[in-house]
């Protein structure tokens, strides 16, 4: 799956001039974490997420340095600490190193980026304009709409070999397993070493189109 088929296309902005205020107030009637900053020719600039805000004037929740550590910052360091907690507009707070994805990126790539970064969601940009944003919970929904294809029929030799490279993905040790298929149906046989291995053969037959019926005769070592 894409970005493309998961993204929420909806996507709430906010300009550079907007008031902090107004952002804090927009992210909890959408109940969102996030939201993305575009400019006035329609490009991203930055994005304003719940982290950004964490430490602000309002709530008394400001950092305050140790002398000695304020000897080691940059002179525009403190400038920006001071914006990011004082500032109020969009342009003051928002994180403008966003990192962004296409709408052809694959969802290995978008789980890989938010752990990674440490990141909650990824904007989807197309020609450098916002057509939408991925977030952790809309990969949730493409686990939850995934279906496996039904009825799907696959030559006996092409399904074993999806299947030995499914098997190879998870790691087991390939030695000890034998895999057969006749007519869709599959037949592990051998000894490994943990039941967990013994489950993720298992997972692997089940995630691969064309497996008709799934026989097991794998067991654990003793």
């Amino acid at each position: 799956m894409l970005a493309k088929d998961v993204m929420t296309t909806a996507v709430l902005t906010v300009g550079p001039d907007t008031d902090v205020a107004d952002i804090a107030r927009t992210m909890l009637d959408a109940r969102i974490s996030a939201i993305p900053v575009i400019d006035a020719d329609g490009h991203l600039a930055g994005i304003v997420s719940e982290g950004d805000l964490l430490h602000r004037a309002e709530t008394g929740t400001r950092r305050h340095q140790s002398w000695w550590l304020r000897l080691l910052v940059t002179p525009e360091e403190p400038a920006q600490s001071y914006l990011k907690e004082c500032g109020r507009h969009a342009r003051d707070v928002m994180t403008c190193e966003v990192i962004s994805v296409a709408p052809e990126t694959s969802l290995t790539e978008i789980a890989a980026l938010l752990e990674k970064y440490h990141i909650k969601r990824v904007p989807v940009l197309d020609g450098g304009r916002l057509v939408g944003i991925v977030s952790r919970a809309n990969l949730l929904r493409g686990i939850a709409t995934w279906h496996k294809p039904e009825g799907v029929r696959v030559a006996d030799s092409e399904l074993r070999e999806r299947l030995l490279q499914a098997l190879a993905e998870a790691e087991l040790p390939m030695h000890l397993i034998n895999v057969t298929v006749s007519g869709g149906v599959v037949e592990f046989w051998g000894a490994v070493e943990t039941g967990r291995q013994i489950d993720a053969a298992r997972a692997a037959a089940e995630a691969t189109p064309g497996v008709v019926r799934l026989d097991s005769h794998l067991v654990k070592r003793g």
